[in-house]
């Protein structure tokens, strides 16, 4: 497991019966988690102190109860001089993934010493948490999501970390539209950063589902890269698709072309209860040398 350690603004501190109990900056937070199927004792005595917490709604969906927090706040994350907007929204989420903190630690020292200029391609970018890390990095970045506010958010976040005036494009499109437009008029990217949702639905009601698009989707980022490519990521939330599955098909769509390797694991935060760690979905990852 890709363990992700270097966090001082946040903190998973316990896990218990489905749920988990965080620190982000001063505030702790419970959220829901699937992959908590343990029924330990709570270690902690903090979860009485908690700021909110997520509750599901046996009709689907979910609020937050017991909500003390601001609308918004921010953390750092210091190791690469980042900063993030934290806001509580619908369906759990923060508008930040912690744990993919290891990957931007990975691909940000493959900017640095790559001793060239590195132009991202970040799909599927949410509200930016990569596209800052390489930016920061002095890669140039291009920034797709099809929501409009998460781009937004992409863009105070970029200036929270004095990026403001960086080369980041920031583009509100469908995914996979977007990398055929690219395609068609020639334009090319040193490495891919893909993050894509386990279910969704496209711009004209298509169902979009992991297992069943991924295989395509891969495929066809793949053209995008240069004739010197760096490297392509691939993050996956999907319960049951494993990490080697994703690796394969990064062996596949790439290494024949490129050459090059590819490795895959889980990613992880470690539980401060109890020293173990929590996966939090997996990471399949090409390098070119």
């Amino acid at each position: 497991m890709w363990k992700t350690e270097n966090w001082k603004d946040y903190e998973l501190i316990d896990t218990s019966d489905g749920e988990r109990l965080e620190r982000w900056g001063k505030y702790l937070l419970v959220r829901p988690d699937p992959q908590v199927i343990w029924k330990n004792a709570r270690a902690s005595k903090l979860w009485a102190s908690a700021d909110a917490t997520y509750s599901r709604s046996s009709s689907g969906g979910g609020a937050w109860k017991n909500n003390r927090l601001p609308e918004k706040w921010q953390i750092s994350y210091q190791s690469l001089g980042l900063n993030f907007i934290v806001k509580p929204m619908g369906f759990k989420h923060t508008g930040l993934f912690p744990e993919q903190a290891v990957n931007w630690d990975w691909f940000s020292e493959l900017i640095k010493k790559a001793g060239r200029p590195i132009k991202v391609l970040n799909l599927f970018g949410y509200t930016g948490g990569a596209t800052v890390a390489a930016a920061k990095a002095g890669a140039s970045v291009c920034h797709v999501d099809a929501a409009k506010g998460m781009v937004q958010q992409c863009r105070e976040n970029a200036a929270l970390c004095g990026l403001a005036d960086a080369p980041i494009r920031y583009i509100v499109d469908d995914c996979k539209k977007f990398v055929e437009r690219e395609l068609r008029r020639g334009n090319r990217y040193d490495a891919v950063i893909m993050d894509p949702p386990s279910y969704g639905r496209g711009p004209s009601g298509e169902v979009w589902k992991l297992e069943d698009n991924i295989d395509d989707l891969v495929g066809l980022t793949a053209k995008v890269l240069s004739d010197n490519p760096l490297f392509f990521l691939v993050n996956s939330y999907t319960t049951g698709l494993s990490p080697s599955a994703m690796g394969y098909l990064l062996n596949l769509h790439l290494v024949k072309r490129f050459g090059g390797r590819v490795e895959s694991d889980e990613i992880g935060i470690p539980v401060k209860s109890t020293g173990a760690a929590l996966p939090c979905g997996s990471s399949s990852r090409w390098t070119k040398n």
